[in-house]
């Protein structure tokens, strides 16, 4: 299903935890901006508040830029004193800014839940740079509401920050008539007093926006019932493949199980046929019998080995013959008798076994099978070649 597409359904499911980890991969993450400026300004309002007590030597080393020594070289001078004001102007911006870029990005990790970069958030879109589209962004229903939210912003934040300069007012008329320590004094309060106001409203506001933020985003990642659907299909697998999987596991284990317990068996075997040791399949047959020759066990890997070690063990000829060891293994079952198609084939060995055990002197017979009871290693046709 194509993203946003959601077939006619309303999105009623709460966001799955793959779904929030794609919006973060796509940096879809809970932000607001609201907070960032209150979280600088209160670091501004401490900086302010440190900064007073270094005023008189700042204040100082700027005055410094202004003094020259004597009215010779005067150039000379001024250039080396704008040498050492943009220096200095630099180093404090600088700071500055690391602060506050250390500020903004622990703001955004507390708010997001920890810091997150995705190379597709920062990317150049082509609807981004289409200037129709901007306009349709500017006068959507979102955009309309950042719209109304800034002017309400930036006026209660104007009328609380005019009312405490007023509020003020009478102590920074007096500024003049006092000294500089005393005009600093009365300009330090004044600031935090000011500043500490904006903070709060700030706060107040920065909050309703990040629950506004929250709920749009929330909004924003929901999914339908399908959705949800299609996506635990995709995460767990689909239920009928799980199923089968499952069935085969069980088989496999009910079909080890079985040749184990048939290791037992391998003793009262007449032969045990070899490829030579990926495949055993232990035969029973008895001279006279009118039923064809049964399979007692059989297995491959570490089951073939404990077949081919118990028959040693109870003198029970092995022959190796790998195109009819593959062939039994693959078309017989435990307890059951031989496929009709290798009678000839079992019977030419088992007749060569008896006579050899009889003391006979016999040629080996040249085993020879049907092309459809020819199997390689893993059980697949090997066909007329």
């Amino acid at each position: 299903m194509a993203e946003g597409d959601t077939g006619g359904q309303e999105k009623t499911e709460e966001p799955t935890a793959r779904k929030l980890e794609k919006a973060s991969e796509d940096g879809q993450i809970l932000s607001s901006k609201e907070m960032f400026v209150f979280s600088t300004l209160l670091v501004g309002l401490f900086g302010i508040n440190f900064g007073f007590g270094y005023l008189r030597p700042v204040v100082g080393a700027w005055a410094g830029f202004f003094r020259f020594d004597s009215v010779d070289n005067l150039n000379d001078q001024l250039l080396a004193r704008l040498s050492e004001a943009f220096a200095f102007i630099l180093v404090l911006s600088a700071i500055v800014a690391v602060v506050m870029f250390i500020v903004v990005v622990a703001t955004q990790a507390a708010i997001g839940g920890g810091l997150n970069f995705s190379a597709k958030a920062v990317g150049i879109k082509a609807s981004k740079l289409n200037p129709i589209s901007g306009f349709q962004r500017m006068f959507s229903v979102k955009g309309l509401f950042e719209l109304g939210k800034a002017i309400l912003k930036v006026g209660l934040l104007g009328a609380v920050g005019g009312g405490l300069i007023y509020y003020e007012m009478p102590h920074l008329i007096e500024i003049p008539a006092g000294s500089l320590g005393t005009g600093l004094e009365v300009m330090r309060s004044a600031m935090m007093l000011v500043v500490g106001g904006l903070l709060i409203v700030l706060l107040v506001i920065g909050a309703l926006d990040l629950i506004w933020q929250h709920h749009t985003l929330t909004q924003k990642l929901k999914m339908t019932l399908q959705e949800v659907k299609d996506e635990n299909k995709n995460t767990e697998g689909n239920p009928e493949i799980k199923a089968k999987i499952r069935r085969m596991q069980i088989q496999a284990s009910r079909r080890a199980a079985q040749q184990m317990a048939a290791l037992d068996d391998v003793p009262r075997a007449t032969a045990v046929i070899v490829n030579p040791t990926h495949f055993a399949v232990a035969l029973e047959y008895r001279v006279g019998d009118r039923s064809a020759p049964k399979v007692l066990a059989m297995g491959r890997g570490l089951i073939a080995e404990q077949i081919i070690a118990r028959a040693n063990e109870h003198a029970v000829t092995v022959y190796r013959s790998p195109i009819l060891a593959r062939a039994l293994y693959f078309t017989s079952d435990i307890g059951q008798e031989i496929s009709e198609a290798l009678y000839g084939a079992v019977a030419a060995v088992l007749a060569y076994i008896y006579r050899i055990e009889n003391g006979e002197m016999v040629d080996e017979p040249v085993v020879e099978l049907p092309e459809d009871m020819r199997f390689d290693e893993f059980g697949r046709p090997m066909g007329a070649g």
